[in-house]
């Protein structure tokens, strides 16, 4: 059967074969598989670096479920677009902030008319009257401002220099893994380290008490269309400061 990848992918895939068989492990330490998740990227463009962590939860209880944000150390690497839905001086403090989209009621009716091209959403808590019944449409695309994780709060200016400045929102999927970009392949090696550094830490500090057993389960990274690199779960468990 032929392979469903072409070359390139095939000549990145034995670049991380070989450097798995000389560390003589299932898994690299951190910073080795921030060079390799680097040196295997098979596109072009300045491709995204994400981090693909299997906990040990059970995401379809509500007591297992590890949601929060961490700010990235060296940023992700993109621009991102935040809307913020505020009123009275809190709309002034959010285009001072830098905030691209700010509004009330006008981006309600434009959101329900379809649009949703930004990449973050901030609400201070009053306007989540408003906001709630946009759920059916920010909810499944990862938008709908929540308290947990930052993005419902009254302090406006910080919450929007902090998603500008790269932090970032992780959540399980309803198989226990978490998705979360750590940056670009154009990064050095050691900015990479520290940004999955930091996203260790918190999703760490965020295991459930109900999580029982072993909670780094695996870990991977891959670049944009690139193949996966497995870390070494317990070099990555020593990252933490915890």
């Amino acid at each position: 059967m032929a392979s469903r990848h072409g070359k390139k992918y095939q000549d990145a895939l034995r670049k991380v074969e070989e450097a798995l068989a000389s560390n003589g492990a299932d898994g690299l330490a951190p910073l080795p598989a921030c060079q390799v998740v680097k040196d295997t990227s098979t596109v072009r463009f300045d491709a995204t670096v994400e981090l693909h962590a299997r906990l040990g939860v059970d995401a379809r209880h509500a007591d297992q479920q590890v949601r929060g944000a961490v700010a990235l150390p060296n940023g992700t690497g993109k621009t991102v677009r935040v809307l913020c839905f505020v009123g009275g001086d809190k709309a002034r403090e959010a285009q001072e902030a830098g905030a691209d989209y700010v509004g009330g009621d006008d981006l309600v009716e434009r959101i329900k008319g379809g649009w949703t091209d930004f990449d973050v959403a901030i609400a201070t808590p009053d306007m989540m009257s408003k906001v709630g019944p946009l759920g059916r449409i920010l909810g499944p695309r990862g938008l709908m401002p929540n308290p947990k994780s930052g993005t419902v709060t009254f302090d406006v200016g910080r919450a929007v220099r902090e998603v500008k400045g790269g932090r970032v929102e992780f959540r399980t999927d309803r198989f226990g893994i978490v998705h979360v970009a750590i940056g670009k392949v154009s990064f050095s090696d050691e900015a990479l380290h520290e940004n999955l550094t930091a996203v260790i830490d918190a999703l760490v500090r965020n295991k459930p008490s109900a999580a029982k057993g072993q909670y780094l389960k695996t870990l991977y990274l891959s670049s944009t269309m690139g193949p996966s690199v497995p870390v070494d779960v317990r070099e990555a468990a020593k990252l933490t400061t915890g």
